[in-house]
């Protein structure tokens, strides 16, 4: 498996989960800058290459993690898949509808694994969770709230930078998203939205959502860099609640406690630590390997429909939100 880029987050935490995945080989990391790549490739014993385009030539890569800047990810994706390389790549896969739905058209034609670097849903505690929902634990759905914020980043992070796809809806406002994909479906409408913009920059820097499902489920999303750390969600039946904290970057020896409150009896259950990156990377390999032997990913059809589903719903977000300037 070869890199593309070399971020601070694909250093931190991607490359040693690939490296760490069993089955999957880290062949070489590329960057445009020569001193990058051989850093990078020091560090992760690997091969250093100058260059994408001379990365994607090689014969002994079959796949590749794309970890540069979100205006950069459909570019280099597509790139890929036409030097016939399976693609994971950092979320958000593109920063358009379109530009999604043409690399999900692309890998089809192909007969490429095409995914996006979504870890939490790889992680035991959600599907735990969705058995408690199906089990009826916490009664009939009828909200759900997600929220993933942290504090003001440095002032030269590239997610201030409108030109590079930068801004809190594109990088942590998707995990709300997401999540409640998970756990109310595909077909979700965006009811309301507001972004706060950062002056300076021009990116929003915080903002929040409401949507709903076809059966009437209300949700409630909110995201942003301008906060105390939060990462959690929160699913609100007619019984009970269930409230899942570090819900979508826990670390790998974090134990997730689930809370459910009914009432006035509140009930913990403790999870085994994961590493959802690991889980990630592994179930990416998988992919790619039944698509070697079928000549097709048979998983494709129904991975890609969420994934512009989501491209869509963050779209929403943006064309219906009220945005107010920060002073």
């Amino acid at each position: 498996m070869g890199v593309i880029g070399c971020s601070a987050f694909g250093g931190r935490t991607m490359l040693p989960a690939i490296r760490d995945t069993p089955g999957t080989t880290l062949t070489a990391v590329a960057s445009r800058d020569r001193a990058r790549a051989v850093a990078f490739a020091d560090r992760f014993r690997c091969d250093p290459v100058v260059g994408y385009e001379n990365l994607l030539s090689r014969e002994d890569i079959d796949a590749v993690y794309i970890a540069l800047p979100n205006a950069l990810h459909h570019e280099a994706a597509l790139a890929a898949m036409e030097s016939g390389k399976h693609v994971l790549a950092e979320k958000p896969l593109t920063t358009t509808v379109g530009d999604t739905v043409e690399l999900c058209r692309t890998a089809a034609e192909e007969g490429l694994v095409l995914r996006e670097n979504f870890g939490f849903p790889h992680h035991g505690q959600h599907r735990r969770v969705r058995s408690l929902v199906d089990d009826g634990r916490i009664g009939r759905l009828r909200h759900m709230e997600g929220s993933f914020c942290f504090p003001p980043l440095p002032g030269n992070d590239i997610r201030y930078r409108s030109d590079l796809g930068g801004g809190a809806l594109l990088d942590v406002g998707v995990y709300p998203v997401r999540a409640m994909q998970y756990f109310l479906g595909d077909d979700l409408t965006v009811t309301g939205a507001v972004l706060r913009h950062d002056p300076v920059s021009g990116v929003d820097v915080s903002g929040g959502f409401t949507a709903c499902s076809p059966d009437g489920v209300i949700a409630s999303g909110t995201f942003g860099f301008e906060h105390s750390f939060g990462s959690r969600y929160r699913l609100w039946g007619s019984t009970g609640q269930l409230t899942v904290e570090r819900a979508f970057t826990p670390p790998p020896w974090y134990t997730p406690t689930l809370r459910i409150v009914s009432q006035d009896h509140t009930e913990e259950l403790t999870l085994p630590a994961e590493h959802q990156l690991v889980s990630c990377v592994k179930a990416f390999a998988d992919a790619v390997g039944v698509a070697r032997d079928r000549g097709r990913d048979p998983a494709h059809g129904e991975w890609s429909t969420t994934a512009v589903r989501t491209a869509e719903l963050v779209a929403a977000i943006a064309a219906t939100a009220h945005r107010i300037r920060l002073p």
